[in-house]
């Protein structure tokens, strides 16, 4: 990528250190994370909610963020997500990134414990011991940012991932990395709407790659949606779903905040 490093590049050259670091077994940590009890299936909760017609949410248990500060460092996760569940949320994500996210295992471990629904690790996916201690930890998907990977890491991590029956979201910002999504074999598309290089959201962005989208492929919309008029307009263009942190984080009433996200799909139609 030219340019000025992105917030992107600093956190994924730093992720990339860590593994380069990392002396774990490779085969050890394959065969733990194999010997796990079947993961939750995280695809078909979104799709099980788009068939009643509402927008699926997928509700994130997020503490802090770069270019935010802390959202609420204290929260208490199990208790983060039985709001969300509460509220009607498809499935949840959760930070497990501790630099620069606040996040943890632990904070995903306790709040899939909490609930029933499937959940997604949020994190910077880097080589194939992120997935796999991604299951380990309990999570039934995992995210692959193309803007982060090679074409072959891409089609390696989502082999790795599917082989453990997790589901994969494969993050892009623009037409050539749907390409590529789809060439790594994505069914589970994600539209960040947040610029890497000036982090400003551009709405015009997720619709557009709402148009491009192929037949079968599940559209989530991520960053910038602040509330039920935002998710409306994108579930208007398209999106079965949407991944939702700060709006949520910040609401005085969490399930209640979901619960109109949900729903405002009905209400436009």
């Amino acid at each position: 990528m030219t340019g000025p490093p992105t917030y992107l590049d600093r956190i994924v050259a730093a992720h990339r250190a860590a593994a380069a670091a990392d002396r774990r077994s490779l085969a050890s940590l394959a065969a733990e994370a194999s010997d796990q009890p079947p993961p939750r299936r995280f695809a078909a909760a979104l799709a099980a909610t788009a068939a009643t017609g509402d927008l699926a949410v997928i509700a994130e248990i997020k503490r802090r963020s770069p270019s935010r500060g802390d959202l609420d460092a204290g929260l208490d996760a199990p208790a983060v997500a039985l709001a969300y569940q509460r509220g009607g949320a498809a499935c949840l994500s959760v930070l497990t990134d501790e630099e620069f996210f606040g996040g943890s295992a632990a904070d995903l471990r306790a709040a899939r414990g909490a609930v029933s629904l499937p959940v997604l690790r949020k994190d910077f996916t880097v080589a194939p011991a992120d997935v796999y201690e991604a299951r380990v930890m309990g999570a039934d998907a995992v995210l692959l940012i193309v803007a982060a990977l090679s074409d072959g890491e891409l089609t390696e991590f989502h082999g790795v991932a599917t082989g453990l029956g997790m589901d994969v979201l494969v993050e892009v910002h623009d037409e050539d990395e749907l390409d590529r999504a789809m060439a790594a074999g994505a069914a589970l598309i994600g539209v960040n709407q947040r610029d890497l290089v000036t982090f400003d959201v551009d709405p015009s962005r997720a619709a557009r790659l709402a148009a491009a989208m192929p037949s079968g492929i599940t559209a989530v919309a991520e960053s910038g949606i602040d509330g039920p008029v935002s998710a409306a307009a994108l579930a208007a263009a398209g999106y079965a779903a949407v991944l939702v942190g700060e709006t949520l984080i910040r609401s005085a009433d969490r399930a209640a905040a979901v619960t109109a996200l949900r729903s405002c799909a009905a209400v436009r139609r």
